[in-house]
């Protein structure tokens, strides 16, 4: 039976990376191929990866420029271009972890996502800590749910998301590509929205991928505040740039409240305000423009 689907990993950091391994030699299908793209890490993986030689399908290639100190969304891309051609793909993080039935159920519900035509395919969630103990519930989600739908929830905080829970149609990513955010924040959400073509999202709620809160991965750090704040305005303006017509008042209203505070909390682009200011001009916003600049006025006095 043929493999549709494709594992990716962008492998840097050894830390928990042998519990992610290890999840994958526990699946209880083994209907898939798994790709390790190394962005040059000083973390030589092959004598854990030997151990698993004969327990499922792998392909490990170390890249001698890291580029995910770059460009994590590059980095991505040269890891999804090492695999073949597989329908459907998982880009799962070196520390992350899938629940032994996610391939199974992946492949159970296979007939009727296809029926439904549905490019983006999720898997329940739960986030651990770095010794692998719960600190979350479960999250899960509408079996069926509009893309836009899925984004209300995320910004009303009913949710949550990251990229190793989701699969994506592989044609489809590589037509639409990653939006290249810094430190891709927010880019993994945004493909979600567009590989979807923001129709519907189909949830595989019987089966978990545990995503992996451990104090050195970008979602912990706090000390990129002021990178994560650039990707998170160019995030919201692309939504409002792009998509206008795929939102309705409330969520442009709504974005607009985001994306002022992210400009407050950062004021020292002109480049974002030419950029916001033309925002306003595009949804005929002048009175937001005028509360705003009174902000503005108030935090400099």
């Amino acid at each position: 039976m043929k493999n549709n689907l494709a594992i990716v990993i962008p492998y840097y950091k050894i830390n928990f990376f042998g519990a992610t391994v290890e999840s994958l030699a526990n699946q209880t299908n083994k209907q898939f191929k798994v790709y390790i793209g190394d962005d040059a890490s000083l973390d030589n993986p092959k004598e854990l990866l030997d151990k698993y030689q004969d327990q499922f399908n792998f392909v490990y290639q170390k890249f001698e420029e890291n580029l995910g100190g770059i460009s994590l969304v590059q980095q991505w891309n040269r890891c999804i271009a090492l695999s073949s051609n597989e329908d459907w793909i998982i880009i799962l993080g070196d520390d992350d972890v899938l629940e032994s039935n996610c391939v199974e159920s992946f492949y159970s519900n296979l007939k009727e996502i296809e029926d439904l035509d549905s490019t983006v395919v999720r898997f329940a969630t739960q986030v651990v800590d770095k010794n692998g103990k719960t600190i979350s519930k479960i999250h899960q989600h509408p079996k069926i749910e509009i893309a836009v739908d899925f984004l209300i929830r995320k910004f009303k905080g009913g949710t949550r998301s990251s990229l190793s829970e989701y699969v994506f149609k592989k044609k489809v990513v590589d037509k639409v590509q990653f939006k290249d955010f810094p430190l891709a924040w927010y880019s993994d959400l945004l493909a979600v929205l567009e590989f979807s073509n923001w129709k519907q999202i189909f949830t595989i709620n019987e089966a978990i991928v545990y995503f992996r809160l451990s104090g050195i991965n970008i979602t912990s750090r706090t000390d990129d505040s002021v990178i994560k704040n650039i990707a998170t305005f160019q995030f919201y303006h692309f939504l409002l740039h792009k998509y206008d017509t795929k939102l309705s008042k409330q969520l442009v209203q709504e974005i607009f409240n985001r994306i002022e505070k992210t400009l407050l909390d950062n004021k020292k682009n002109l480049k974002r305000w030419l950029q916001l200011f033309s925002l306003y001009l595009k949804f005929l916003q002048f009175k937001r423009f005028f509360t705003l600049s009174l902000k503005i006025k108030k935090s400099i006095r």
